[in-house]
């Protein structure tokens, strides 16, 4: 793959070193096209083209399904990952004495909408982590003949920790147990098949990994248990006969669209059908090899430097986040970075750096080079 082409796409190298894809990411050149001629269409043409809209959104679901290996009508459209785990949390039939099990390191998506829970008397149960990673030991010690749904990340935000998708989805199956995974930090730079991993739901939305506009993403819910899971936003569009408005019947669809209640975010899903096209042309597992060996090169340059290294080295346990700790304040390290033109993350006392795979390894000589000079200071 020549990565000085794909590297073209993305503007955003003209003006700064951007290593902050676990955040939000810069959006690719492609993506400006897709949306400047859909709003040209809309300011010239108003809804003339509008069934060419819709056809496009059902590209978009179809790409979503792609990425994931999942079927169209298991992918729904969600505003944003807290969403789709909403859905789920909100719309389970619970029974007082239930419970949900969840890492006590996952970004507060995936812990507020199972907290809020506990007025219909359903327990969170939080699995201490270790140093950043999650052990599959201790997750299936706190799982009982009263846990309904594990939920956890892909890749936990803060330390990058790889989660064993795979031994997680096949023990809960053979428990019985719902499971539940918060893409958000692995789908656009990492592999995922929810049939492969007996995912039964997943969300993410797109301006991470998947390079695409903040406010609109995918939700999956596998056909084996969407009738478990009843929607409680309701509007027009939940329904078969959506379209035929004043003929009301109020029969629900029965596959994922059921979760779309009304009119959809249409330029945002092209948004997101002109990224996730990008990366499926890439490929999805040569984005994470570039990924995965640009890693290595900051691995080895934190290393070379003596700098603790917060994210397992491990390989099955790695993503594109590599989290670091320094002596010095790292929110002074911050400002120097963007003062210099070059954006990370630093949050909760670590600095993470995630680049994507139209970044290169002179970028981090770079960016260590600056380090070095603040270190100095």
């Amino acid at each position: 793959m020549n990565f000085e082409n794909i590297r073209k796409n993305f503007p955003v190298t003209d003006e700064v070193i951007f290593f902050d894809h676990a955040r939000v990411a810069p959006l690719p050149e492609r993506l400006r096209k897709v949306v400047t001629a859909f709003v040209d269409d809309a300011t010239d043409f108003g809804t003339v083209h509008y069934e060419t809209w819709m056809l496009e959104l059902e590209c978009t679901r179809k790409k979503f399904a792609q990425l994931i290996n999942a079927d169209m009508d298991e992918v729904a459209f969600i505003k944003n990952t807290s969403e789709g785990i909403s859905i789920v949390a909100n719309g389970f039939d619970w029974q007082p004495g239930d419970n949900v099990v969840i890492p006590d390191i996952e970004f507060p998506a995936n812990v507020y909408p199972w907290w809020n829970l506990k007025q219909r008397g359903v327990e969170t149960r939080m699995v201490k982590s270790i140093e950043g990673r999650v052990l599959f030991d201790d997750l299936a010690k706190q799982v009982d003949d009263r846990t309904r749904i594990l939920s956890i990340s892909s890749v936990e935000c803060n330390s990058g920790f790889r989660s064993d998708l795979n031994r997680i989805g096949a023990f809960c199956r053979e428990k019985g147990v719902l499971f539940f995974v918060d893409a958000i930090q692995s789908l656009g730079v990492l592999p995922m098949d929810v049939k492969k991993d007996y995912i039964d739901f997943l969300s993410a939305d797109g301006h991470k990994w998947m390079l695409s506009v903040e406010g609109l993403g995918g939700f999956y819910i596998s056909k084996e248990v969407i009738d478990r899971i009843r929607p409680v936003t309701m509007g027009w569009g939940n329904v078969v006969n959506a379209e035929n408005f004043m003929n009301y019947d109020f029969t629900l669809k029965k596959d994922a669209k059921k979760f779309e209640e009304g009119t959809p975010n249409t330029m945002s899903i092209h948004a997101f059908g002109a990224a996730l096209g990008l990366l499926l042309e890439a490929g999805i597992d040569n984005i994470e090899n570039r990924v995965m060996n640009l890693g290595d090169c900051i691995i080895a340059e934190l290393n070379r430097r003596n700098i603790k290294i917060y994210s397992s080295t491990i390989s099955e346990e790695r993503s594109g986040n590599v989290s670091f700790t320094l002596k010095k304040n790292v929110d002074l390290l911050y400002s120097f970075m963007m003062e210099n033109k070059v954006k990370l993350t630093v949050r909760d006392g670590l600095v993470r750096l995630s680049p994507h795979f139209y970044n290169n390894e002179d970028e981090i000589l770079k960016v260590f080079d600056l380090l070095d000079g603040f270190l100095k200071k």
